[in-house]
């Protein structure tokens, strides 16, 4: 008798932890953000052509200016980037991408990512 009230105590601490436990949100750990280009753009070392990419931060506890670039679905890994931290004076509610332009008829450049909410970023590097 003793162990089942000792169960049913276990179970009901283990529920009430559930319920009371904040959801866990990946977009706020990796910063994922879906972007869509109506041109093509340029990221180090490659141009993505117009159309839907994830950007986000890779899983790394030691180094947070990895990012990474999905295509649209998330099928297929296209780039794998080392950033620095970048700074803004204001945090913006949407994702902020800043571009540089390049000479000719290049793709204009991506230079900078922000996640929502963030002033810091991550700038990449050419």
């Amino acid at each position: 008798m003793r162990i089942v009230k000792i169960v049913q105590l276990a179970v009901c601490v283990l529920v009430l932890g559930a319920i009371l436990s904040p959801a866990i949100k990946a977009d706020g750990w990796d910063k994922k953000t879906v972007v869509t280009f109506a041109e093509a753009v340029e990221i180090p070392g490659q141009v993505l052509p117009a159309g839907t990419y994830v950007f986000k931060l890779a899983n790394s506890i030691s180094d947070r200016h990895i990012v990474q670039i999905w295509t649209g679905d998330e099928s297929e890994l296209l780039a794998t980037l080392l950033t620095i931290r970048d700074q803004r004076a204001d945090a913006q509610n949407k994702p902020i991408f800043e571009f540089d332009e390049r000479p000719g008829d290049s793709p204009m450049a991506i230079r900078a990512w922000f996640y929502p909410g963030d002033t810091s970023g991550q700038q990449f590097l050419y």
